[in-house]
């Protein structure tokens, strides 16, 4: 099908363009930006004016919960939800049961997701067996059969030895290690971030220490083995301060946080509340300005959803009985313009850490509009006003602790690889 796109403000970071431009789309690719190409017919016109125009966004990280946990969430409605969060492409967590830890396994995520055809599903594989820590996965194989990345999602390594050999062997096929930095020890089943709220709750508590070491170690080892490490859904303003610091030394090194860091505090789980249940837990107001600021500067170079889909009962037990996570897709890029909204950074900048930044950092060809490439388009009002409701998700999973929230830009349409997704009644 051709379609044409007329008459919205396009923003493109990549090519840092801003402009009102007609876009033209021939099958799966754009073809043009701006006139039509000689004998060019469009089947479908969407009137773009007074709407912005980017590239589809870049997801890192979607725990999808298929196969293994169809309670909380499918493929099929979670893809739907990306489609109309203005999501394109999803790099899906390697947790599901099975774990992607083979070839077969990988395949399966993405033949369901090219059927379905409402986003582009990737998958960050297993870094060891199973999950398990202890037997490194056979990286080469899942490398060779489409993986983007390695991870351990947050399941812990044996040991830093096993960590150093994965390293080792991620760097010899220069992969991506996806790190999830978090001392098991120093948790010790807290529940809430270590500080004045947790203990006037009486909740376990998780000191920064828990992130910020593990940070520290895993940068030697990045150091000394030449990897490639990403780190996830950071949440202590040190830990950003440290990866800066790395990346001045010229170390591989790169980092993402969950939008939900950039917006909430410990003093949200006040009152019990489930929905703040989160790992790593809500921190406070001086590491969310610090992660803010480290965003802005771009020594955070993507900001990601961590969007985890729970069932109702997951959430309705006791603070620290009660499943961590939050359904994130659908409030992704309102929680992004809305650091716009509060001076944190431009419009272009905020556009860039869920477009183009994260593709980049896995030197992938998604997240910007180019002549000849994947049509994958988001297309929003920045002017419309719309409050979370339960009962308006796509997503199998209601847990948010945004539900009630008013936003400021409401995705219309999404158009995924030519075909439009998704389009706002």
């Amino acid at each position: 099908m051709n379609i044409s796109i007329i008459g919205g403000r396009v923003i493109d970071p990549a090519s840092n363009t801003d402009a009102t431009l007609n876009l033209h789309i021939k099958d799966e690719t754009l073809i043009a930006m701006g006139d039509a190409p000689n004998g060019f017919s469009a089947d479908q016109t969407i009137d773009a004016a007074g709407k912005i125009v980017c590239p589809g966004l870049v997801d890192m990280a979607a725990h999808l919960r298929e196969p293994g946990h169809t309670a909380k969430g499918t493929l099929a409605s979670e893809t739907l939800a990306a489609a109309k969060g203005g999501i394109t492409t999803l790099i899906c967590t390697p947790d599901t049961e099975p774990c992607i830890d083979s070839p077969a396994d990988i395949e399966f995520i993405h033949r369901m997701a090219r059927k379905l055809c409402q986003a582009r599903v990737l998958t960050a594989a297993a870094m060891t067996q199973g999950l398990e820590g202890k037997q490194l996965a056979s990286m080469a194989t899942l490398r060779n059969s489409g993986c983007v990345a390695v991870s351990n999602a947050r399941r812990p390594l044996a040991n830093t030895l096993v960590e150093r050999r994965a390293l080792e062997y991620a760097s010899t096929f220069g992969m991506t290690v996806f790190l999830h930095p978090e001392d098991r020890h120093l948790k010790a089943g807290g529940c809430a971030h270590e500080g004045a709220v947790a203990t006037r709750l009486g909740l376990p508590g998780i000191p920064s220490a828990a992130e910020t070491v593990a940070v520290a170690r895993d940068l030697a080892l990045a150091e000394h083995t030449g990897a490639r490490i990403h780190f996830c859904t950071l949440s202590a303003g040190t830990s950003a301060r440290m990866i800066s610091e790395a990346k001045k030394a010229k170390l591989a090194v790169s980092a993402d946080v969950a939008a939900h860091q950039l917006h909430l505090t410990e003093q949200d789980i006040d009152g019990f509340d489930a929905q703040c249940h989160l790992e790593p837990p809500l921190r406070t107001l001086q590491d969310r300005d610090f992660l803010r600021r480290a965003v802005a500067d771009g020594t955070i170079a993507a900001i990601c959803s961590d969007h985890q889909p729970h069932e109702p009962d997951a959430k309705e037990a006791p603070f620290p009985e009660s499943q961590p996570g939050l359904s994130g897709l659908e409030t992704l890029l309102a929680l992004t313009l809305r650091l716009v909204d509060e001076g944190v950074m431009p419009l272009s900048d905020a556009l860039a850490r869920i477009t183009c930044g994260p593709a980049d950092l896995l030197n992938l060809p998604y997240g910007r509009l180019a002549e000849g490439l994947p049509a994958d388009i988001c297309i929003f009002d920045p002017e419309a006003h719309w409050t979370l409701a339960s009962e308006s998700m796509l997503s199998a999973g209601k847990n948010s602790p945004f539900l009630g929230w008013e936003f400021k830009g409401k995705v219309t349409h999404t158009v995924f690889n030519g075909h439009l997704v998704y389009q706002a009644d």
